[in-house]
């Protein structure tokens, strides 16, 4: 609230200009079950929009769910949540179907994201390989996140970083899909990544 002179020369309470937020999208991408949706609902602000599906024995067959056993549901479209960072951003979050099958749907998702976060389960790294290729053949920037399922890195990131094929430039990280602050540390290093190509772009210009 500040104080606005009535005409009569008496201060009145009047409401301050609601200052806008630079709204920030983020895209969550990966293999199937890597923990985007968890990630996205560990964040979220607001309740996750998110369109789960059973697994049916069709779709089981199709999408090779045999090396995650425990998932019943999976998502056939998108995830959607939203993070206020500060008074000046709100981020919005999409994560990506992970099957092979969506994939005609991943160009639509991406328009006007300005990161990307790429979800990894090195129990089955090979899932991710579409991802991690279809990021480096656009313009947006993108960090490598190693999901540590149960808090336990299986391998070396050097090795992960080999296996991946990815360079020295691309930020990979570890987090953990389930914990709002390790979710939140993952994002904020696609935020820095993403700053420092706007900035690098600027440079050249």
């Amino acid at each position: 609230m500040v104080s606005d002179p009535s005409p009569d020369g008496e201060s009145v309470q009047v409401a301050a200009p609601r200052r806008l937020r630079l709204p920030v999208k983020i895209v969550l991408a990966g293999g199937f079950g890597v923990g985007k949706t968890t990630a996205v609902s560990a964040i979220s602000d607001v309740p996750p929009l998110s369109t789960e599906a059973a697994i049916t024995s069709v779709a089981a067959d199709i999408d090779a769910v045999g090396a995650v056993p425990a998932k019943t549901t999976t998502t056939v479209a998108l995830d959607f949540g939203r993070v206020d960072i500060d008074d000046g951003m709100v981020l919005y979050l999409f994560g990506t179907p992970g099957q092979d099958r969506f994939g005609f749907f991943w160009d639509d998702l991406v328009r006007g994201a300005l990161g990307a976060l790429v979800i990894v389960d090195t129990a089955r790294i090979s899932d991710s390989y579409p991802a991690v290729d279809y990021f480096e053949q656009t313009s947006i920037p993108f960090v490598v996140a190693v999901n540590l399922f149960d808090g336990d890195l299986r391998h070396d990131l050097a090795d992960v970083r080999w296996a991946l094929d990815i360079d020295d430039a691309t930020p990979l990280v570890t987090f953990d899909a389930r914990e709002r602050t390790s979710v939140r540390d993952a994002l904020l290093a696609v935020l820095d990544r993403a700053m420092e190509g706007a900035l690098a772009a600027q440079d050249e210009t």
